[in-house]
């Protein structure tokens, strides 16, 4: 891992947004027990600082950490597979993984394979109907509109309602993209049609990219090796771009979009799948 030297206000920066997340993790424990939440992990540089210092707090308070959840939407690094494994396994981290074997199953498991949704079960179908997709057949990719709502919000809010999960930590940042420049850091989610009620707390919302990193490598945070390669946002594999040939703490994070690698026309219909629970 690089070194970075930084002055002592800038240290100073560091350890106030530090203590910030650690007072929305405190808010978060005095309403909820620790087996009521789950860290959303990954893998990525965001929500592994969001775990890093939930472990921090939960060693400084002396409680037990809280699982923490991924999601396994059919297209990862294996960089990012390695990562979850590698420090789940160093950190003590009791990690559950999430996957729609459902459509995994229909897909064969193979990318762009033709999926029907008569093949699928009851309850895929019926979230295909709540999004307003009326076709018999879609690809199977993982980032399309129709693939992150089965992939990912369907895997999230099935698995929250099968281990009653009342409340689970995010890796969100108010600079990451325009769809969460707002974010509270706290919203209570109401039940709705297939969605069970429960409250997202970010708690590092006031970090931003240059943040993250100046962070990660000054607390020798780990992280993917990827983001050493160029990458600056990760997501499924065959649709996260290389932004840069140089480590993505070293590009212009002040003056250049961080997910402009990533597929666009889901981050154009971000406020949408927001809306059915996308995170």
């Amino acid at each position: 891992m690089p070194k970075i030297n930084l002055g002592a206000e800038r240290i100073k920066q560091l350890n106030d947004k530090i203590a910030k997340s650690k007072e929305i993790f405190q808010q978060a424990f005095d309403r909820f027990s620790v087996r009521e939440t789950r860290l959303i992990w990954s893998g990525g540089k965001d929500s592994t600082l969001t775990l890093w210092i939930c472990r921090q707090y939960c060693r400084e308070k002396g409680i037990e950490l809280p699982k923490a959840f991924t999601i396994d939407e059919g297209d990862a690094f294996v960089e990012i597979d390695a990562m979850l494994h590698t420090y789940a396994r160093e950190w003590g981290v009791s990690l559950d993984w999430g996957r729609n074997e459902d459509v995994l199953k229909a897909a064969n498991h193979t990318l762009d394979a033709e999926v029907q949704v008569a093949d699928l079960n009851e309850r895929n179908q019926a979230e295909i109907k709540r999004i307003g997709f009326d076709l018999k057949a879609f690809p199977f990719e993982a980032e399309s509109y129709v693939g992150n709502h089965l992939m990912k919000t369907v895997v999230f809010n099935t698995y929250i309602e099968d281990n009653a999960v009342k409340a689970v930590f995010q890796g969100l940042r108010w600079d990451e993209q325009k769809a969460r420049a707002k974010d509270p850091f706290f919203e209570d989610v109401e039940a709705a049609e297939l969605t069970p009620a429960h409250t997202r707390w970010r708690p590092i919302l006031h970090f931003t990219e240059r943040d993250i990193w100046d962070t990660t490598l000054y607390f020798d945070i780990p992280y993917c090796p990827l983001y050493e390669k160029g990458y600056r946002s990760l997501g499924a594999k065959t649709t996260s771009l290389k932004s840069s040939d140089v480590p993505a703490w070293e590009q212009d994070l002040e003056n250049t979009e961080e997910r402009a690698g990533r597929r666009q026309d889901k981050e154009k219909t971000m406020a949408r799948l927001r809306q059915l629970g996308y995170m």
